[in-house]
Order: C-alpha cells, then structure tokens, then sequence
C-alpha cells in the first residue's frame, strides 16, 4: 500500500536550495492494514516481552537487569553511530576511566546510561516528568554533555537545517524539516505520545521511533535518543517493566534493511514492512535477553556451588561473588562498600576467586587493581564488537 506521509519544502542552505521533507503528524492516513502476518507478529511480541519480565526472577538480583542489559543497549546503540567501545569497555571505564577504548567514545556510552536512568527516574516519580519534549530535551542535554556533540545545543532543538548522510544537502540520502516546521512537527508527536486510544503500545513505539528520526529535531544525538524513546514509550505504557530490551542489536545487525525501511516509509508511506520488522525485533531481542538471563543464572549457581565446595571458603568470600554478580567489572573498594567488609578481606576473597579461575584481574598492576567476574562479562559482552 502507498501513502503519502509528508511532503517536500524547497529552503535554502548556504548558496543552494534544499528539498527538505516535513513529515504529516500521526497517525498515518490511511491507518495500517494489519493482515494476519501482522497480527501474528504482535502477538509473539506481545508473548517475548512478556517472557522478558519474567526473566528477572531467574537472577539473584533483579536489578542485573537494569545494570547489565540496560549498559549492553547503550552499547549497542552508539555502535550504531559509529563509537567503538564495547560492553567490558564501558564497564572499566565506569570503574576507573583505564578502558582500552578512546576515552571519548566511553563517555558518550556511560553519558546514555545516565540520561536514560535521568528519564526513567523522571517517569516513575510522582513529581517527575511525563513522556515529553521537555523530558527528551533533558536526556539529550546528558546524552551530549562533555563529549563531540558538547557543542551542537545539548538540550536545546536545532535552530538551522540538518541532513543525513552525504557532505551537504544537495547530495544527502535524507534532509529531514527545516528548523520551524521540525518544531511544529516535534509538537505534534509529543501530542500523539499523549493520545489515549486502543494503539497497542508495541505500535505506537514503533511509529513514534520512525517519526522521531524523520523529525531529527537535534543537531545531534537523533538515533539514540529515537532508540531509547522506544524503551520509554514501553516503560511509560506499562507494557514493559525494565528496561531489558537491548534492541539496537538487531537494529545493529541488520543495520542496512533499518535505514531502508525508515526510509521506505517517507517515500512510500510502507508502514507496514517498518512494523513488521519493528516486531520481529522486539522478539528478537525479547527472547536473547532471556536467553543470557538463564545463561547468567546458570554461571552464578554453579560458581556459588564450586566456592561453596572450595577448602577454606568463608562466608565472605561468597558475598564477593555475589558483589561480582552485581557489579562484574569493579575494584576493592567498591566491593568493600558492597558487602561492608573490610579491604584486606575483600582482597584475600578476589584472590581465592581469581585462584579459582572465577574472576581474574585485568590491568596487571599491583594497586588500583581492577577485577571481573569472567564468564559471566563474556555471556554480557556477546554481540558487542564495533561494527
């Protein structure tokens, strides 16, 4: 089915006109025919997250989640933008600023867990913020505050035109609104964010993603605040309880037929094909991130079971692990302030765990040292090599 979804604009940038695209505000006209093949994909979406946020009673601790998976999509996500960290990577950075990555590229990872624990805060505070454009302002202000883009309005929406791809926007792959009609259209969406209809939550994250990279109402930023809206769009419609979908792997591996279906839908108004590998990938990453959750569960009871059998094994040196499983990247002293136990202890634990080839330490110095629980960092940093 063709649809118009928006139309062209000529403007000016520099000495040359610009064919800019100003997109119709949602939902789209005609509305989406959903065809079995559709439906179908709903509905084993519907059924993976729902798996997802039972996963959360496979582990010791519900909060893994939040940590661990929430990190690997940030990861994930700024891949997609070209950084070149990866899950290990941002972890040690997080712990001493030693990660083997361009220092840069940390930071702009670490600063997108931060604006989405910003966001996430805003939503479940009784005080805090709705899904908004005041909201996504704030998350984009952290998202770019002390990095490449520190400079590009961290928080603000542009005030000049934008293209994607190419050198200019004479020979762009894409020139989304100007300035004055992104407002508007911005506007727009944040009413659409709003509407109380039947919209199943799942589809009105994925129209709300496409329209917001169509928009791309910051000078930069765009793709992983439309990523993260995602989540939001989830968590504040209640279908998802933690943020445990990295999706952005998908999306990574299939970074092509991404572009192309975004794109698919300004030419073509094809919301069809975008939803429906919109859904396939909820599922996708739905049904691996309870995988790795019973991946996880299975290392941590067997390690607890091995230290528990080791000679010499104290009751201290299970809560390190445990430490360990909460936090697989740290130090002595964040250990030491986890369990409460003194620093000599936690040493001699972390060295018994590393004897027992549960963790290792991994910057070879003799202090500021800096340990990981192996396995477990090995299942969480599958699928997380730059691409």
């Amino acid at each position: 089915m063709n649809r118009t979804t928006g139309h062209y604009v000529i403007t000016h940038y520099k000495d040359e006109k610009v064919r800019a695209f100003v997109p119709d505000p949602l939902p789209p006209d005609p509305s989406l025919h959903f065809g079995m093949s559709l439906i179908n994909a709903l509905h084993d979406a519907a059924n993976a997250l729902g798996r997802l946020d039972g996963a959360a009673q496979l582990l010791p601790n519900e909060g893994l989640l939040l940590y661990s998976y929430l990190r690997k999509e940030a990861v994930l996500s700024s891949q997609i933008e070209g950084t070149q960290s990866t899950f290990t990577d941002l972890l040690r950075y997080e712990v001493d600023e030693a990660a083997g990555a361009p220092l840069d590229d940390d930071i702009e990872v670490s600063n997108y867990v931060r604006a989405f624990v910003h966001a996430r805060d805003q939503l479940d505070s009784p005080n805090g913020l709705p899904l908004c454009n005041r909201l996504l302002r704030g998350v984009h202000e952290i998202l770019l505050t002390g990095t490449r883009g520190s400079k590009k309005l961290p928080g603000e929406f542009r005030k000049s035109q934008v293209w994607i791809g190419g050198t200019r926007p004479s020979n762009a792959r894409f020139v989304p609104p100007p300035h004055e009609q992104a407002a508007e259209a911005i506007s727009d969406l944040e009413k659409f964010l709003h509407q109380d209809d039947e919209l199943p939550a799942l589809v009105r994250a994925g129209r709300v993603h496409v329209q917001f990279e169509t928009i791309h109402p910051f000078l930069d930023g765009n793709g992983r605040v439309g990523r993260m809206l995602i989540l939001l769009v989830l968590l504040d419609r209640g279908v998802l309880s933690t943020p445990a979908l990295y999706l952005s792997l998908h999306f990574k591996r299939h970074r092509s037929l991404y572009y192309e279906l975004l794109d698919a839908v300004r030419t073509r108004g094809d919301w069809e094909a975008w939803i429906a590998f919109f859904l396939e990938a909820v599922t996708v990453a739905a049904n691996s991130a309870v995988e790795t959750a019973r991946r996880i569960a299975e290392v941590t009871d067997r390690d607890r079971a091995q230290v528990q059998q080791a000679a010499h094994t104290t009751g201290g040196t299970l809560r390190v692990l445990r430490a360990l499983g909460e936090r697989p990247v740290t130090n002595i002293n964040r250990v030491a302030d986890q369990t409460g136990l003194s620093r000599p202890t936690v040493a001699t634990a972390l060295s018994r765990l590393c004897g027992l080839g549960v963790a290792r330490e991994v910057t070879g110095r003799a202090r500021d040292r800096v340990f990981v629980y192996t396995e477990y960092l090995d299942i969480l940093d599958e699928d997380t090599e730059p691409l």
